[in-house]
């Protein structure tokens, strides 16, 4: 938030709030509407494409939560029953007789005439083989209601569901096979700059290996998304140029590097020339530089080069973009409170996303804090939001958001 509260800009620099609902107000715009039926074992980390609605109540019958006896108790005055058959889960049991228990295991119908079930550790069974029981027992009890769970026409799961094994199990109770999911967002990946070259070959003077290809492409995967390795990028215009417009059949050209204003920044050079740009210069750090455009009609996102800024950017705006333009409406992760095990003196203009953990309770952070170094993330759980403006002493809140709610 800027002084007054709001959303808006730091100085020159637009806050992340601000950064981040201009995106998704773009990607609502251009959500994916192509769907495709899938078997439910594929259908991991993919985006339900339309509404799970019951066609069956679950449970389909009332059953019994617990190994017992099941019994009507307008007929037990007290005196042992008669076990007058066994229900085991997956039979059709008979009406149960006037004055008799049945013997009933967990998950098993209920039968009729039944409306309590008593648990085995609160009967005793007799020499006669009748059962005493021992305990005041109520209707209803130990008896899981039919449609207790769902019941026909009920919406379980809204489309724009991200599907893991939960959702995946609970459309498996209802029967399907099959759901229709977004199909993949389509997304270039490409690394700008004649410093970079791919791990494997040999280290020249000036160059540094390419780490934010094989973290995006990675993180994009997890995502469920198609990804396309554009490859680097060297610092030449025309070859940007020619690069960008090959890139027509996708639905997002991400790249790293090359979204500043320098000389060698041919990406944005190309972008102001002869696309759609707007370039945010954002109140956050790492990451300032960030880029958001079209080429040819086709979305574009620059991330900042450095390994910890293309981290926290992807994380906290490329990512909430690319979810939402699949229909998912919570795309922002979890994030909480916790006291500061660390000490920030100095208040800045920027809000920060430290990498740090949690130790004993306190969020911690990496000593080196350098946008190049992406050791820190791999040391790291989480990030630490520190607000524009701000100083801490320890055990002062400060937001957490755990890096399993943005690597996947």
């Amino acid at each position: 938030m800027n002084p007054a509260g709001k959303p808006g800009k730091t100085g020159n620099l637009m806050v992340v709030e601000e950064a981040l609902a201009r995106l998704l107000e773009m990607a609502d715009a251009s959500k994916i509407c192509e769907r495709e039926r899938l078997p439910l074992a594929q259908v991991q980390g993919r985006v339900l494409a339309a509404d799970l609605v019951s066609t069956l109540d679950l449970p389909p019958w009332p059953n019994s939560a617990m190994d017992g006896y099941a019994l009507c108790l307008s007929d037990w005055t007290g005196e042992p029953l008669v076990v007058s058959q066994k229900i085991f889960a997956g039979q059709a049991p008979e009406p149960l007789k006037p004055g008799t228990c049945a013997r009933i295991f967990t998950g098993a119908p209920v039968p009729a005439g039944a409306d309590c079930v008593e648990m085995q550790e609160n009967a005793e069974v007799q020499t006669d083989e009748r059962v005493r029981f021992t305990e005041i027992m109520k209707p209803g009890q130990n008896i899981r209601p039919q449609g207790q769970e769902a019941t026909v026409g009920e919406l379980i799961l809204p489309a724009g569901t991200r599907l893991g094994a939960i959702e995946q199990g609970l459309a498996a109770s209802l029967g399907c096979a099959e759901l229709d999911v977004v199909r993949k967002i389509r997304v270039a990946v490409l690394s700008t700059g004649d410093e970079l070259i791919e791990p494997g070959q040999t280290l020249g003077p000036g160059q540094i290996y390419n780490s934010n290809r094989v973290l995006l492409c990675s993180w994009l995967q997890r995502l469920g998304c198609e990804v396309i390795d554009a490859g680097i990028l060297p610092d030449d215009l025309a070859t940007t140029r020619a690069r960008l417009g090959e890139l027509k059949d996708v639905d997002l050209i991400l790249s790293t590097g090359g979204v500043s204003v320098g000389e060698a920044d041919f990406l944005g050079i190309a972008l102001r020339e002869e696309g759609e740009l707007t370039l945010w210069k954002l109140a956050i750090k790492p990451g300032k530089p960030l880029t958001f455009g079209h080429f040819s009609g086709v979305p574009v996102i620059g991330l900042p080069g450095n390994p910890a800024s293309t981290l926290v950017t992807f994380a906290l705006l490329a990512r909430p973009y690319l979810l939402r333009r699949q229909g998912v409406k919570e795309v922002e992760p979890l994030k909480f409170q916790v006291p500061a095990g660390f000490v920030w003196p100095k208040a800045g203009n920027r809000r920060e996303y430290l990498r740090g953990r949690l130790e004993n309770g306190r969020a911690i952070i990496y000593r080196n804090q350098s946008s190049g170094v992406l050791r820190s993330a791999a040391w790291a759980d989480g990030l630490v939001e520190v607000l524009e403006g701000r100083t801490l002493i320890e055990g002062d809140d400060v937001s957490f958001i755990p890096l399993s709610e943005v690597l996947s």
